[in-house]
């Protein structure tokens, strides 16, 4: 039955994809890069898909609009977490431990690394919509961030819509094994840096303090 309902809803899917071309397929990967539970990257699969075997699709302009889209979509949630994240963070982070100390690491640590999540997270789902909304919200400086934003959403438009394109039928099949992977990578990295932190979590926040500057919002 969940073979049948997956099956039937990408069915659904491709025919969207065929009325509306390369203009849904931007959209779909603009609204989960912003943070909505959308399927951006089965969309773009299913649209290079059919570029390969119908041909009713121009597979260059597949891939431009999902790569448009991703930046697009990455910029609007870069901006909603820079005009809203670190106001609901300082009012409600309190209640799941997280403390200005704790805010500052985060953006202590987003200035150093944060290059790196926002590009590779385009390729894990879970930080695909989050990255940008993080970006924003830890003040990673907008140059930085739209070069690393717009260098992951060309390379993974380009590894998936080339990609699903040259080996057709096979790549579903592909895609599945890369996301499982991409989720145990993408979570051990996580983990990884979450027992860092933790470990290091004082010197960090000194170093924090060292390379920010006193806390302007600490009494």
């Amino acid at each position: 039955m969940e073979c049948f309902s997956s099956s039937v809803h990408v069915d659904a899917l491709a025919a969207w994809i065929a009325a509306h071309g390369p203009l849904l397929v931007a959209a779909v990967v603009a609204l989960e890069s912003m943070g909505l539970p959308v399927p951006g990257e089965t969309t773009l699969v299913t649209a290079a898909l059919l570029a390969g075997t119908t041909h009713d699709l121009d597979i260059v302009r597949v891939v431009a609009a999902a790569a448009l889209g991703a930046i697009v979509g990455d910029s609007a949630g870069y901006w909603i977490g820079r005009r809203y994240g670190h106001r609901l963070l300082v009012r409600y982070g309190p209640l799941i431990r997280i403390d200005s100390a704790r805010l500052r690491l985060g953006q202590y640590l987003f200035a150093r690394h944060g290059g790196k999540v926002v590009f590779f997270g385009r390729f894990v789902a879970l930080l695909r919509a989050l990255a940008a909304l993080l970006a924003g919200t830890n003040a990673m400086p907008w140059p930085r961030f739209m070069a690393f934003n717009a260098a992951g959403g060309v390379v993974w438009a380009s590894v998936f819509g080339f990609g699903a394109y040259s080996l057709g039928e096979g790549f579903t099949h592909l895609e599945g094994r890369l996301a499982v992977a991409g989720a145990v990578l993408g979570v051990a990295g996580v983990a990884g840096g979450l027992w860092f932190v933790r470990r290091h979590e004082a010197a960090l926040q000194r170093d924090a303090e060292r390379a920010l500057g006193p806390d302007p919002h600490r009494s």
